[in-house]
């Protein structure tokens, strides 16, 4: 049987989301409960004046769960320096007794926020090239140099470190991201991608690595889906669509191809065929009326495709 992991995220708390710190929580304790694979955070300074931070979620889900995956999806790393980065997550997998993902993306979709960081949107992608590789140093050894063009150190040490070296999954569909995936990371988390472009992503992804002189087989390929689940299928539409078009201020129609929603099933028979292009994660947002109701359709799901694995 293939080995494939299903994940749900958690939301993050805040006035702005008028949601308890405690959903957190319970969320954590509740998917790892029903036996679901990881439990997923985003990540935002402040998107459209909404934000949460995805490490500092995830180190409180970790505070009251023992066994389930805690990863970043996705941590927007070109917002912060690296440095006090790597800290942060050597101590959460420290916390977690080596369960962290470090999920990182770049973002974009709100200038604003890169403004308020104080960040050039236009140097994302590199900043994050460069973070990624300090990190894994300042995890790995001491007495660290580093130079690049928008971060430099010279003879840094960065204790305490993980309890192991921690997989990196970049997140995204651009070039620069799978480019990124090939030659820097542990795994790839793909977002509204048709069968074919995965496909092609997955070529894209096994290029890099091989020209990084790096195994291709060892980048692990994911997706994260929005879906809906209920027997009545215009309501979950609704749904979902609802929930998107105010995170993304766009239309579901441009979303829709990427989306499944239905039953637990069908959602399913859906992601089927992405394991056979060699998908092994999946980063499931549920859209549902109750948290309760969130990670039991996740965990159907889950137990949906896994029935349909050879």
């Amino acid at each position: 049987m293939v080995n494939l992991k299903v994940g749900v995220t958690a939301r993050g708390w805040g006035a702005a989301t008028a949601r308890d710190p405690k959903q957190a929580l319970e969320a954590g304790r509740r998917a790892e409960a029903a036996n679901l694979d990881g439990i997923h955070t985003g990540d935002h300074v402040t998107f459209y004046g909404k934000g949460t931070d995805g490490l500092l979620t995830l180190a409180a889900i970790a505070a009251v769960t023992e066994r389930i995956e805690l990863k970043t999806s996705v941590y927007l790393l070109p917002l912060r320096h690296p440095s006090p980065v790597a800290l942060q997550a050597a101590q959460l997998d420290q916390l977690s007794g080596g369960r962290l993902i470090f999920g990182v993306g770049v973002g974009g979709e709100d200038p604003k926020e890169f403004e308020a960081c104080g960040v050039d949107l236009h140097t994302r992608g590199a900043r994050t090239n460069e973070a990624i590789q300090i990190i894994r140093l300042l995890w790995s050894r001491d007495h660290v140099t580093f130079e690049g063009d928008h971060y430099q150190l010279r003879d840094i040490s960065m204790n305490p470190k993980p309890t192991r070296p921690v997989p990196i999954h970049i997140g995204g569909r651009s070039t620069a991201a799978l480019d990124r995936a090939g030659r820097l990371a542990d795994g790839y988390t793909g977002i509204w991608l048709s069968l074919d472009r995965f496909r092609s992503a997955a070529e894209t992804i096994a290029t890099a690595a091989t020209e990084a002189g790096r195994d291709a087989s060892a980048v692990e390929l994911g997706l994260q889906i929005w879906t809906s689940v209920d027997d009545n299928r215009g309501a979950a539409r609704a749904r979902v669509a609802a929930a998107m078009k105010d995170v993304y201020r766009i239309p579901f129609d441009r979303f829709e191809r990427y989306t499944p929603y239905g039953s637990a099933q069908e959602i399913a028979d859906h992601l089927a065929p992405y394991v056979e292009l060699g998908a092994r994660h999946f980063s499931l947002i549920p859209v549902q009326a109750t948290l309760e109701e969130t990670i039991e359709r996740a965990a159907e799901i889950r137990s949906a495709l896994l029935t349909l694995q050879p």
